[in-house]
């Protein structure tokens, strides 16, 4: 049998590499513009910081993650998200003192879900958390640096914003008992994950994706009849913020988000582009997350966005550096030296081992050098060597000198 990657992990090869490169940095670029600073968690985390927080009940807990036990016996479980990590290290690093907190993150995640197109079993997020602040403001400022970030990738007329509040812990108890009522006439149509989410968490039915569930779900009640004077004014007021900042958005009052932990604001920004995985960057406030991990009462809001889901839409490729092409006939060691002096300088250098000088050429034009520099026993012996154009196919000698000075500014 013949070696393959694992099913549902990707390699990434420079071309595809460069892009996702380019995502990340565009979301740490525009992150830090907001104040943001990177932070970098394990790969793998104690399990439970994520059945404490994902629920113990839920699909990625119970069906998708990536758990065993060491060596020591400790079970252990590559991250299937990045908010649980940064939650435990703003516990473990006693950061309490250090309110308000803005980070970002960025890194591959692990789930075991079936793969197709723009999901994978290893794939990539970036994020942000802003943890310490319970003001709507908050919640407008995260929105709009992801807004921010996929206009920045040319995305704005690819995705579309939509956003629902879940409410303050009195608005959602009220919600809940409504919604339980209602479902309930429904029960024996219901499919069974939504029976058994119906006693436990009916919110989570809403997020159904049987058919049967979705047609029973479009009749319930709103949460927005249920929400307190406090929750209601806390939403109007995020609305009005992203409306002064020109971002466009929708309300959808099905976007739920199921744990008791969140509150207030869920959004997404989603797409038609990419099939049944439309949703590219989503996000809300979790004010009880923290708390329920064990730490002080925390009030939280972020957002993460699958890397690999945006490079698919990404059409304004990255431009690489255009390198120099360093040729040596027989010069071999002086070429290496010239090279290491350009690259000091801080240029891009392709050296042309093998082949005449048509190949070596016809290598640099491949890899869209700028400039080939050729070295000879005849150059060498003047001090000199041969510089190419090869937009504009016109060559000159330059003393080996002033190569440098030639080539800087030019490429």
């Amino acid at each position: 049998m013949a070696l393959q990657p694992v099913r549902g992990t990707h390699d990434l090869l420079p071309d595809e590499a460069a892009i996702h490169r380019h995502v990340e940095q565009t979301a740490f670029a525009v992150a830090k513009r907001y104040g943001f600073g990177e932070i970098v968690t394990p790969i793998f985390e104690f399990t439970e910081v994520f059945s404490r927080t994902l629920g113990e009940t839920s699909d990625v807990v119970t069906k998708e993650m990536y758990t065993f036990e060491d060596r020591s016996g400790d079970s252990v479980t590559l991250r299937p998200e990045g908010t649980a990590g940064v939650a435990r290290a703003f516990i473990s690093g006693g950061l309490a003192q250090s309110l308000p907190l803005k980070l970002f993150y960025r890194g591959p995640m692990f789930r075991h879900e079936r793969p197709q197109k723009g999901r994978l079993r290893q794939f990539h997020q970036v994020g942000v958390e802003l943890l310490g602040v319970d003001s709507p403001l908050a919640d407008i400022e995260v929105l709009a640096l992801g807004w921010r970030f996929l206009s920045e990738l040319g995305l704005a007329d690819k995705v579309a914003l939509e956003i629902n509040t879940l409410g303050d812990a009195d608005s959602r108890a009220a919600y809940r008992h409504t919604l339980t009522a209602f479902l309930s006439q429904y029960r024996n149509d219901l499919s069974e994950d939504s029976r058994n989410r119906l006693e436990r968490n009916p919110l989570r039915v809403l997020d159904s994706k049987d058919e049967t569930d979705k047609r029973i779900v479009a009749g319930a009640p709103s949460m927005a009849d249920s929400l307190t004077e406090q929750a209601r004014a806390f939403f109007d007021t995020v609305k009005v913020g992203l409306d002064k900042l020109g971002i466009p958005y929708a309300v959808n009052p099905r976007l739920v988000r199921g744990l008791d932990y969140y509150c207030h604001t869920a959004f997404e920004f989603v797409t038609t582009q990419l099939g049944a995985q439309g949703t590219v960057l989503a996000g809300g406030r979790y004010d009880g997350l923290i708390g329920q991990m064990g730490g002080p009462a925390t009030p939280g809001i972020g957002w993460a966005a699958g890397v690999e889901r945006l490079s698919m839409l990404v059409e304004s490729r990255p431009e690489a550096d255009r390198p120099v092409a360093v040729i040596p006939f027989g010069q071999d060691l002086a070429a290496f030296q010239l090279a290491d002096t350009l690259r000091s300088a801080g240029i891009t250098v392709q050296m042309g081992y093998t082949g005449n000088l048509k190949k070596r050429l016809e290598r640099a034009n491949k890899a869209n050098a700028r400039f080939a520099v050729m070295l000879g026993e005849d150059e060498m012996s003047r001090g000199c060597v041969t510089i190419k154009d090869l937009d504009a196919g016109a060559q000159r000698e330059a003393p080996m000198t002033e190569v440098v000075s030639l080539l800087q500014g030019k490429i």
